[in-house]
């Protein structure tokens, strides 16, 4: 009988005895509800880290994000403004960060159906990892609360053990996925046909293709109809799909602008 192990989700999870098999699963929008940087962005912003202003461009790019889904430009965009406020900022004061924002924004936000099929594969003894554009720190935080194996994330480069906010290799997203998985697969000797991969975004086509066990989980347009068309198993975990997550979006978006008028009027004063 295989050993096992008491995860932080509270998981029973078995060593993993599947050594050639793993799930790796995206994180915006697929594991949580919306973008995780923005959160890290907003706790940043209370410890004042940048300005109002800077605040509200964070804002405008969670509520595309949630409206349109992910898009190459926007995960560009974003992780622009994170690099160029982050630098000076030191490694460790992120990760701690990361612990801060997990508790009290992220958690809540976590989907439980993508969460049980993460939990599923930890207890028939896969291993499971985070791919994501969040940044490492970040992403590794997320992972280790879960209870999951690890992450892959964007590496921003520390010197001295701080960013200089310039990127080390490419912001994980698309192709950079497909490829930062092939590398670990082979490290740790994985066989991809018989691994699984979730995501929400057209863009990780690359990355659910290359696996023998794609899943869409509340995909976007250009994803719902590659996966149709491949007869690829689709989950939506958003509650009413159409009249309820439009709700849902207009409240996320008036929420985020009373937020921050209330933020700034308390600045004012």
């Amino acid at each position: 009988m295989p050993l096992e192990r008491k995860t932080a989700a509270g998981v029973r999870a078995a060593q993993p005895h599947r050594p050639g098999e793993a799930a790796f699963f995206d994180v915006d929008n697929t594991l949580m509800r919306g973008a995780s940087l923005f959160h890290v962005g907003r706790k940043m912003y209370e410890r004042g880290a940048f300005t109002f202003r800077d605040a509200l461009g964070f804002a405008w790019k969670q509520a595309a994000f949630i409206f349109r889904g992910e898009s190459l430009k926007d995960i560009h965009s974003i992780q622009a403004s994170a690099l160029s406020l982050a630098a000076g900022i030191l490694s460790d004061d992120v990760r701690s960060l990361g612990h801060e924002v997990y508790d009290e924004f992220i958690e809540s936000r976590i989907w439980p159906g993508t969460k049980a099929l993460a939990e599923q594969h930890l207890r028939i003894g896969r291993r499971v990892w985070l791919v994501t554009a969040t940044p490492i720190e970040v992403a590794s935080v997320i992972a280790e609360r879960l209870g999951l194996t690890g992450a892959l994330g964007t590496v921003g480069e520390i010197e001295g053990g701080a960013y200089t906010g310039r990127l080390v290799g490419e912001i994980l997203h698309g192709s950079a996925k497909a490829e930062a998985v092939a590398e670990l697969a082979e490290r740790e000797g994985l066989d991809l046909r018989s691994c699984w991969a979730y995501s929400d975004s057209h863009n990780d086509i690359p990355l659910l293709t290359m696996v023998g066990h794609p899943v869409a989980i509340n995909p976007d347009t250009r994803l719902r109809m590659h996966a149709h068309a491949r007869n690829w198993p689709i989950y939506d975990f958003r509650s009413g799909r159409q009249a309820a997550t439009l709700g849902l979006k207009l409240a996320t978006v008036g929420g985020a602008a009373y937020g921050l008028w209330r933020g700034y009027a308390r600045l004012r004063r």
